[in-house]
């Protein structure tokens, strides 16, 4: 899994930044996770998968180009993950708690985008802001930011 993300932001980004790549690889995971909140409730919703481009974009600096080409990437990691852990257990080993509230409130982001917030969504959610030991307080913030911010 990690080979074929490193060696797309080998082929991606400039050499000069080769110093961030391998933390950019570990990051990557957050994009399966938000692909998985993108099929949480059995509807693959255009609005869904624009937030999580949009949100793959500015956290990794990417062109559209990129950006598709890693959510492929990532579709096919995340179809292949028997759980969840193997993503979160990089990012806890790897983010700082600042950085996995930002996840948290990114898949509230994703969860919020259809109009629609399903029993499923919240599970996800619930289950990885538990795997990456966020505190109940900011879990809950982080969905009130994410509300707020979809209006």
């Amino acid at each position: 899994m990690l080979t074929a993300i490193r060696d797309f932001f080998e082929r991606n980004l400039d050499p000069s930044r080769s110093e961030r790549d391998s933390e950019r690889t570990i990051e990557i995971a957050t994009a399966a996770l938000l692909l998985e909140m993108l099929r949480m409730d059995g509807d693959i919703d255009a609005a869904e998968r624009a937030t999580i481009l949009q949100a793959v974009r500015s956290r990794f600096g990417l062109t559209p180009e990129q950006a598709d080409e890693l959510f492929a990437l990532a579709e096919r990691q995340a179809s292949q993950a028997t759980d969840y852990f193997q993503f979160t257990s990089l990012l806890n080993r790897h983010f700082s708690a600042e950085q996995k509230v930002q996840m948290i409130e990114q898949m509230w982001r994703v969860a919020y985008a259809d109009e629609e917030l399903s029993a499923w969504e919240q599970h996800l959610v619930r289950k990885v802001a538990e795997l990456l030991y966020v505190p109940h307080a900011d879990y809950i913030a982080a969905k009130l930011r994410a509300k707020a911010a979809h209006g």
